[in-house]
């Protein structure tokens, strides 16, 4: 009898001390596989942070992930197929107690790897990112911005037309491991707006004298700095970003437009905005605030007062639509220090299409007929700003030129006023003015202005 006592006593210690040491271990309740253009990005969800290590094998080539005092309780997702970089991920149990994850490769890669804080959406995160390796004598791999739609542009074959397209780079909000804002129906942001993005991309495509370049086509995270970089590599001639609004009022409604404060933001509203969107940069493992400063100079030294005036006139262009398809939040352009808006040569907006936290703009924003009213207006406004402000050397900037040669010509004497050459030549006013780039009805003795077709 003693000795049966003891053998149990000493099973229990032994079951209390495995349990005890369970119980210190940091749980993985599974993983998730995003596949971008140019990298893949493997996450790991964890209760609480996780050291771990991380190193890579040839032949074959793997990628080792060593998560210490760690065990897994979930489950291992399956690399898509046409994943450029994961062929295969496993695991198993290394010296005890550590969690080994082995991911097998279809091409040597270079990986980044950093602990991410819980949010609204997910708790603590590993997060690993894989970039293909150039090896020697190989072609450097592909990126977002080379296998877009831009790349069967005329130019790229080495013909350049006589008067080439305007680029629209169209950025879809959030992506990947970031879905942004989520209505009370479970509408994510980042769904809604990549849908937004591909109906207004189309019709850009469609129209006579655009192309459209998609920052993001597909679920994947982009940097808010490398969306920009992608611009700039398309050589954009307007950048639009594409987002659903939130606000903690889901009574609150409408759509804005926004352009970039360099001082800050002009509302309650616009700095509490910019602040949610500006911190899903840090999904991508980057501070911005460790680097405001350096930004602030770069913007000062290259001086971009054209490049946010003729923002603010694209902005005013794509709201006026907006507000005649339904209720806007504000009348006026909003302005705020959204990071993705920082390009000093690129005029830049961002539409918040709609408040995806009111529950009945949540649905119209699922509706395919509302998302193509909504691509509609905002290529309306796209069109309208660059009949008006052409850059050189564009179809657009040939038409103009085309309307402004035949066009009849007033010289101002001392004396007139703009209503009354408009009622001379039985023009209307606000025609007048559009048509010579007026804010106004100031003109000036000498000047000459163009008259529109009666």
């Amino acid at each position: 009898m003693f000795r049966k006592l003891a053998r149990n006593s000493l099973l229990a210690a032994l079951m209390l001390m495995t349990v005890a040491a369970a119980a210190g271990q940091v749980s993985v309740d599974g993983a998730r596989i995003w596949n971008g253009p140019d990298h893949t990005r493997f996450v790991v969800d964890t209760e609480a942070p996780v050291e771990h290590k991380v190193f890579a094998l040839k032949d074959p080539h793997r990628l080792v992930i060593d998560l210490i005092d760690a065990r897994l309780d979930g489950g291992l997702p399956d690399p898509a197929a046409d994943d450029r970089v994961v062929a295969g991920l496993r695991s198993g149990i290394r010296a005890g107690d550590d969690l080994r994850l082995v991911l097998d490769l279809k091409q040597p890669a270079r990986a980044k790897s950093f602990n991410l804080e819980p949010n609204g959406t997910y708790g603590h995160r590993l997060v690993i990112d894989l970039m293909p390796k150039v090896e020697a004598g190989r072609s450097a791999p592909l990126t977002a911005a080379s296998i877009n739609r831009g790349s069967g542009h005329p130019s790229v074959h080495g013909v350049r037309p006589a008067t080439r397209d305007l680029v629209i780079a169209v950025d879809a909000g959030h992506g990947g491991e970031d879905p942004g804002a989520i209505g009370a129906h479970g509408t994510r942001e980042k769904d809604v707006t990549l849908a937004i993005s591909r109906k207004l991309a189309r019709r850009v495509d469609a129209h006579p004298g655009l192309r459209a370049v998609l920052v993001r086509d597909g679920d994947y995270y982009i940097r808010l700095r490398e969306r920009i970089e992608i611009a700039r590599k398309h050589k954009a001639d307007l950048f639009v970003s594409i987002h659903a609004d939130a606000f903690k009022d889901r009574r609150v409604r409408g759509s804005s437009v926004f352009t970039l404060s360099a001082g800050g933001a002009t509302s309650e509203a616009a700095r509490w905005l910019a602040e949610r969107e500006n911190r899903a940069d840090l999904i991508g493992g980057v501070d911005l605030k460790k680097r405001d400063d350096i930004l602030a100079t770069v913007l000062l030294e290259m001086s971009q007062n054209a490049t946010l005036e003729l923002s603010d006139v694209a902005a005013d262009k794509v709201l006026a639509k907006l507000r005649g398809l339904g209720e806007v939040h504000q009348q006026r352009i909003q302005k705020a220090g959204f990071a993705v808006l920082k390009s000093p040569d690129i005029p830049s907006m961002l539409v918040e299409t709609a408040f995806i936290s009111n529950p009945s703009e949540e649905q119209r924003l699922r509706d395919k007929a509302y998302q193509d009213r909504l691509a509609q207006a905002i290529l309306d406004g796209i069109v309208e700003y660059f009949a008006e402000y052409p850059p050189p050397g564009t179809r657009f900037a040939k038409a103009r030129s085309a309307i402004t040669a035949s066009a009849r010509r007033h010289r101002i004497e001392s004396g007139d006023t703009l209503s009354e050459i408009a009622q001379s030549y039985g023009v209307k006013l606000g025609s007048l003015r559009h048509l010579n780039r007026l804010d106004g009805d100031r003109i000036r003795a000498g000047q000459v202005l163009i008259i529109p077709e009666s």
